[in-house]
């Protein structure tokens, strides 16, 4: 992995990301941690100065100001970690939605589990445990009650925690193998399990309303193979769809309208290629699914958010692999 620093000597946030698997994988050589339903962030501070950098590389600190805030107090001059940023409901899941309009009644986490660099060493050629073993001391050093928070773990039996995650309404786990490094990019180091169908898809179009609804009928996505937008369905519900909601959307798309169908290849359906709006393929929407079907298409969709943190070109359909053991 390349070792990207800047005159601090702090590296580039640079993820390592998890690959989707059937099943998590069984066995003491890997621990499980839950999969947190918000923004993946990391967290840079060098000196008093901290930054907040979502996986496209945007500066988000503004947007999170009391994270911000409470990554100046940790105990050290130069830090960089690896979290997830999310609103916790209630009933203490995270929400994307909730996240989305900032409800109230959810307060903003941050859930930290991984350190890449403290104080002048770079930490990603170190095993994961140790790894969260730093994290964890230098978390404890903050005291409880702020918005950074140790995600912690579990070591093996990671059907028997898939199970009870799913039956507390969360989105999965993730599982790591320990011993293993720090890699940026998607590999089986990190593999995450999802109790529910879910996935980022582009927008490439919509249709106009019927009857008493306002803003737009329905989305018309797709999933990137290669440089092709295959066309994967259209969603008409969703999370938080009010008439607002709807009237803002149709707006935003607005701005994007364009000719020509980003599919490829075309969109089957006659009527719709006829009535579509299509748009240039620059939003990105998660959605939540009952199944994939044999011709590519989603079943009984519903749209939880825009993801303004994912680069539309990145989407690709999810394919679990088999279980790694």
């Amino acid at each position: 992995m390349a070792r990207t620093v800047d005159a601090t000597g702090v590296p580039d946030f640079q993820a390592q990301l998890a690959t989707l698997v059937e099943a998590p994988p069984e066995g003491s050589a890997w621990l499980h941690e839950q999969k947190f339903d918000g923004y993946r962030i990391g967290l840079r501070k060098d000196g008093r100065q901290v930054q907040l950098w979502s996986r496209r590389g945007q500066d988000w600190t503004a947007q999170f100001p009391a994270v911000a805030a409470a990554g100046a107090r940790l105990a050290a001059r130069r830090a960089l970690i690896d979290g997830e940023l999310a609103a916790v409901l209630p009933s203490g899941v995270t929400s994307f939605q909730a996240l989305q309009n900032r409800r109230p009644d959810a307060p903003l986490a941050y859930f930290a589990f991984d350190l890449l660099h403290l104080d002048g060493r770079d930490l990603r050629d170190q095993p994961i445990e140790v790894r969260k073993q730093r994290l964890k001391s230098l978390l404890d050093r903050l005291g409880d009650g702020g918005p950074i928070r140790y995600s912690d773990h579990v070591v093996g039996g990671g059907g028997d925690f898939h199970r009870q995650a799913c039956a507390l309404g969360l989105e999965g786990i993730v599982s790591k193998r320990l011993g293993a490094h720090y890699r940026a990019g998607r590999n089986m180091d990190w593999q995450k399990a999802k109790c529910v169908r879910r996935q980022e898809f582009v927008i490439g179009g919509f249709t106009d309303p019927e009857g008493s609804r306002e803003g737009i009928g329905a989305l018309l996505i797709g999933t990137y193979d290669g440089q092709a937008l295959r066309w994967a369905g259209s969603v008409g519900t969703g999370a938080g769809w009010n008439a607002k909601y709807l009237r803002d959307l149709r707006r935003r798309l607005a701005k994007l309208e364009t000719k020509a169908s980003p599919f490829d290849p075309p969109v089957g359906d006659s009527r719709l290629r006829r009535d579509a709006h299509w748009v240039r393929p620059e939003l990105v929407a998660e959605i939540a699914f009952a199944e994939w079907t044999d011709d590519g298409r989603i079943r009984h969709p519903s749209m939880q958010g825009l993801r303004a943190d994912k680069d539309p070109h990145d989407v690709r359909r999810e394919q679990p692999q088999s279980r790694q053991r």
